[in-house]
C-alpha cells in the first residue's frame, strides 16, 4: 500500500508512474467527485453558460488539478514531507475558502459582454482554474502517499512526474459528465425566464460564499 510509507524508507521497486496514476484514478473516480461537486456544480448552475462554456469550464477545473498535484509533487520531492505537515495544519482550508469566495464574489458581479463568436466571458476560467488548485490542497489519504512517494522520489523532477501521474489519474472523475449537465439543466430553467436566472445567479453567489466563509472559519 502506498500509505504504507514511511520517511526514510526507499521507495519501492512496485511503485512506478503507473501505480501513482492507479492511486490518482481511484479518487478521482471517489472523493474527488464527493468533495468538489458542491463546489463546481454551484459554480456551474449560478454561471447559466453554454454548453460549450460548461465544458470548458469543468476543463480548467480539471487543468487546475493537476497543475496543484504537479506542483505539490514538486516541492514534496524537493522539501521532503515537510509539505506533509504543513498541509495538514489547515492551509488548505485557506486556500479553498478564497477560492470559494472568490467565484462567489465574480457571479455577484454584473454580467460581462460576451466576446466576438460566442466566447467565454473574460476572467471566467479563473474561478474554476482556483477551485481545482485549492481543492487539491484537502488533505486526504491519497494525498499524503503520494506526497510521501514523491519525498522519498530523489528530486523536485521526480516529484512532478509522481505528481503528475497522479493529476492524471484524478482527471479521470465523474465530474466531467456532472458539471456539464448540470450547467445544461440551468440553463434549460432559465429559458424565457429572465428573473430565475438573475436569482440563480445570486443563489449560487451566496452558496459559494458560505461555503468560502465556512472553510476560514475552520481555521481558528
Amino acid at each position: 500500500m502506498l500509505d504504507a510509507i514511511m520517511p526514510g524508507a526507499a521507495l519501492p521497486e512496485t511503485i512506478n508512474l503507473f501505480s501513482v496514476w492507479l492511486l490518482g484514478v481511484s479518487m478521482g473516480l471517489t472523493a474527488c467527485t464527493v468533495t468538489c461537486l458542491p463546489f463546481m456544480g454551484t459554480w456551474e448552475l449560478g454561471r447559466g453558460g453554454s454548453n460549450r462554456e460548461a465544458l470548458l469550464d469543468t476543463g480548467i477545473f480539471v487543468l487546475g488539478r493537476v497543475t496543484a498535484y504537479s506542483l505539490l509533487g514538486g516541492l514534496a520531492g524537493a522539501l521532503g514531507v515537510w509539505l506533509t505537515h504543513a498541509l495538514s495544519s489547515g492551509v488548505g482550508n485557506a486556500f479553498i475558502g478564497a477560492a470559494s469566495l472568490g467565484a462567489g464574489v465574480w457571479l455577484l458581479l454584473p454580467a460581462r459582454r460576451k466576446m466576438p463568436c460566442g466566447a467565454a466571458q473574460r476572467g471566467a476560467g479563473t474561478p474554476p482554474f482556483l477551485l481545482g488548485f485549492s481543492l487539491s490542497l484537502t488533505p486526504c489519504a491519497p494525498l499524503a502517499s503520494l506526497l510521501a512517494v514523491c519525498a522519498l522520489s530523489g528530486g523536485a523532477l521526480s516529484g512532478v512526474g509522481y505528481g503528475l501521474s497522479f493529476g492524471l489519474g484524478a482527471a479521470l472523475t465523474p465530474l466531467l459528465v456532472i458539471v456539464p449537465l448540470l450547467g445544461l439543466f440551468g440553463r434549460n430553467l432559465r429559458e424565457g425566464r429572465e428573473w430565475l436566472g438573475k436569482w440563480l445567479r445570486w443563489g449560487a453567489a451566496i452558496v459559494l460564499i458560505a461555503i468560502g466563509l465556512r472553510r476560514l472559519v475552520m481555521l481558528f
